[in-house]
């Protein structure tokens, strides 16, 4: 005899299959391992969930941890792995730089990634060191291949001869091969003023030192700030809540420091304070997560440009607003990555490049979510890749670039 299945659906109420006297198995309802309770205030207790509209429910198991928990997707997609960039790429934001016994696998690893440029921010203020650099890449093999920013120290700005000195040393940095000034995000988060007090970002005593950058003809790469999740709460709505425990430095919500705001207020001020500067937004000047304020940036003030790096998971999470923003303003965007990871590159190149879906972060700490492919178009692909970075940054090798 067929049976047909009942359209009566009971409810809250958990089924178990027993059986019978005559084997056949049948359904005997039983009730849940864990209370129902209403939420509070709109939200669900701690450690329940919403199973129905107005009902929390806690898990009958313990439930795993944010380290733990990592889903198998049951989702088929295409996949277009891209471990070599389609156009040639100017790395405008690294921290690395050759040396004897680097040079020949930096370059091979350069090689197979598709990067014709690496530029190592990390030269540092001394004009020395800024020259041992230069010196041992214009003597190797490869002296097209790399490229050096020079730093500031801005400890003690406003004091009797800081300027000078800060401004003297840029100079000398520059004539022995720097090809810009990069900013590290301590100005504006722990940098001193001489008289001991915090150093804003758009503090007038920096002046002479934009001044000189304008005349030098040199850009300006800013790290200032950090993701915004870091100046907030350290709460489970914090979407950046494990990364936040695992570095105790990257805590910028601590009673005293400067907000985010107030941050990002303080350097588009210069910006704006400083016309005849280029200035380069690292992290994408941290409004990748708002990109109508990256737009509101760049509409008004035409001294700066964005660069990409380490705020993939922010393009990748929003394909669409983010492949329309890079097409609108792709005379303004640079390729930079930051860390220096063979491994990690051919991501970027495939959010940029492919239209591929819910594919995984290369680090679960930054992004627990998944990314999309942006599939920008090819003349995009080359202005972020190179050109940009070409006619922003005039130190750069001029030739042997795709037209």
């Amino acid at each position: 005899m067929r049976h047909r299945r009942s359209p009566r659906v009971v409810p809250y109420l958990l089924v178990a299959l027993v059986s019978t006297a005559s084997g056949v198995a049948v359904a005997q309802p039983r009730q849940p391992v864990t209370p129902t309770v209403a939420p509070v205030d709109g939200k669900c207790p701690p450690g329940t969930t919403e199973f129905r509209p107005g009902r929390c429910r806690a898990p009958e198991f313990p439930a795993p941890s944010i380290i733990d928990y990592k889903p198998r997707t049951t989702l088929v997609t295409d996949e277009h792995l891209v471990p070599k960039a389609k156009y040639p790429v100017v790395d405008i934001h690294s921290h690395t730089g050759p040396n004897a016994d680097t040079v020949e696998r930096l370059i091979g690893e350069m090689d197979r990634m598709g990067l014709q440029v690496l530029v190592n921010l990390s030269g540092g203020a001394d004009p020395n060191a800024i020259k041992q650099k230069v010196d041992y890449i214009r003597s190797s093999k490869y002296p097209n291949r790399f490229r050096v920013f020079a730093n500031v120290n801005w400890d003690g700005a406003g004091g009797p001869g800081w300027a000078e000195k800060a401004v003297a040393d840029l100079e000398q940095s520059v004539r022995n091969g720097a090809i810009g000034l990069k900013i590290f995000k301590s100005l504006g988060l722990t940098s001193k003023k001489a008289d001991g007090s915090r150093l804003a970002v758009d503090d007038p005593a920096l002046e002479p030192v934009w001044d000189a950058c304008a005349r030098l003809d040199i850009p300006v790469i800013i790290h200032t700030a950090e993701p915004k999740e870091f100046f907030s709460p350290l709460d489970y709505q914090n979407e950046r809540w494990l990364e936040l425990a695992l570095f105790p430095d990257r805590r910028n919500f601590m009673p005293g420091q400067p907000t985010f705001d107030q941050l990002q207020a303080e350097r588009d001020r210069m910006f704006a304070a400083n016309p005849r500067t280029r200035y380069i937004g690292a992290h994408f000047a941290y409004y990748g997560h708002d990109l109508k304020a990256a737009a509101a940036l760049l509409d008004r003030l035409p001294n700066v440009v964005l660069e990409v790096s380490a705020v993939l998971y922010e393009f990748g999470r929003a394909p669409r607003s983010s492949r329309d923003f890079f097409i609108k303003y792709q005379d303004r965007i640079l390729f930079g990555k930051d860390a220096y990871e063979p491994s990690e590159y051919p991501y970027y190149w495939r959010v940029f490049e492919t239209r591929d879906e819910y594919f995984d972060y290369y680090r679960d700490y930054h992004a627990f979510w998944k990314l999309y492919g942006m599939e920008l178009p090819d003349e995009v692909l080359k202005k972020v890749y190179y050109k940009n970075a070409l006619r922003v940054t005039p130190g750069l090798p001029r030739d042997g670039w795709p037209q």
